[in-house]
């Protein structure tokens, strides 16, 4: 099987032109791929297929064998993918992930994606849409108890759920122990991302994220969406803010005319190369089992 090696921000990913697979074990295949001691590594795999109603079709697994809706920094490395590999020349590229269509604009240097904007759509904030558990119809600095300590949480959907805290001068808190604990709440009926802000000025914050179904990545396309979001609703910030993650920086606007959230970011290659699917057998079984 070939595939190619792709990140966002540090946000990695094995990515495989679907047309030219057949996998009837995508689960077990998606987390040896995804383990960083016995397959190739990453944040999870993304299938690359068809599509009837847009120019390709993202089909996003996480590392743990799960499938997820949108990865802003995965569906960027799409278009990249389909631009540099000769299957489209078309700027702006439409992609297709769970049903729903975003618009890709390309930067091209030297025949080359270098750089991505996003319409990633209108956010969600209803709650039972997200979905969240709440008495109220959003979830704005509502209060959560996650192992016994107290946290705000404003919660948006950008095609996934997010959580979206602000930490103060006490720093961070230890996203290894608070991380999952929020990721499987009983509140989150999907489970969620969890985004930790810190807010630096009124146009740029710091943003360490818990992926669901990965754990602490580099960064979160969506997330970063998602906490401009929660910015604004909260008054922290402007409608236009630099999102620095461990990775990289991210640029997110949301826009008051059209209620569109945009972002901004790079595509990179790391490397391209062939694996024999086979190989599967020779791996611990542990390592194969749900999570």
């Amino acid at each position: 099987m070939k595939f190619i090696k792709m990140q966002g921000c540090g946000n990695d990913y094995v990515y495989v032109d679907g047309s030219t697979v057949d996998i009837k074990n995508k689960a077990e295949v998606v987390r040896w791929l995804s383990n960083r001691n016995f397959g190739i590594g990453g944040d999870g795999v993304i299938f690359i297929n068809r599509s009837s109603i847009a120019d390709f079709e993202m089909e996003m697994w996480n590392a743990d064998g799960t499938r997820s809706q949108m990865c802003g920094n995965g569906i960027r490395c799409v278009a990249k993918f389909v631009y540099d590999q000769g299957l489209t020349q078309k700027n702006p590229v439409k992609i297709e992930s769970f049903g729903a269509v975003k618009e890709l604009h390309l930067t091209v240097e030297d025949g080359k994606v270098s750089r991505v904007r996003v319409n990633m759509g209108e956010p969600e904030l209803i709650a039972s849409r997200v979905p969240v558990v709440s008495e109220n119809k959003q979830v704005i600095d509502e209060a959560i108890t996650v192992d016994q300590t107290q946290y705000r949480m404003t919660c948006v959907s950008m095609g996934n759920p997010h959580a979206v805290v602000f930490v103060g001068e006490e720093g961070m808190p230890d996203l290894m122990t608070v991380g999952p604990a929020f990721e499987n709440h009983e509140r989150f009926p999907e489970r969620t991302n969890t985004e930790f802000i810190r807010v630096l000025n009124d146009h740029e914050v710091f943003m360490r994220v818990w992926e669901r179904g990965t754990g602490e990545t580099l960064a979160c396309g969506t997330g970063a969406c998602a906490s401009v979001v929660a910015c604004v609703l909260n008054g922290k910030t402007g409608r236009k803010v630099t999102v620095h993650l461990l990775g990289g920086d991210l640029e997110i606007e949301w826009k008051e005319e059209d209620n569109r959230v945009y972002m901004t970011g790079p595509a990179v290659t790391v490397f391209e190369g062939e694996i024999d699917v086979s190989q599967i057998d020779k791996v611990p079984g542990e390592f194969l089992k749900e999570k």
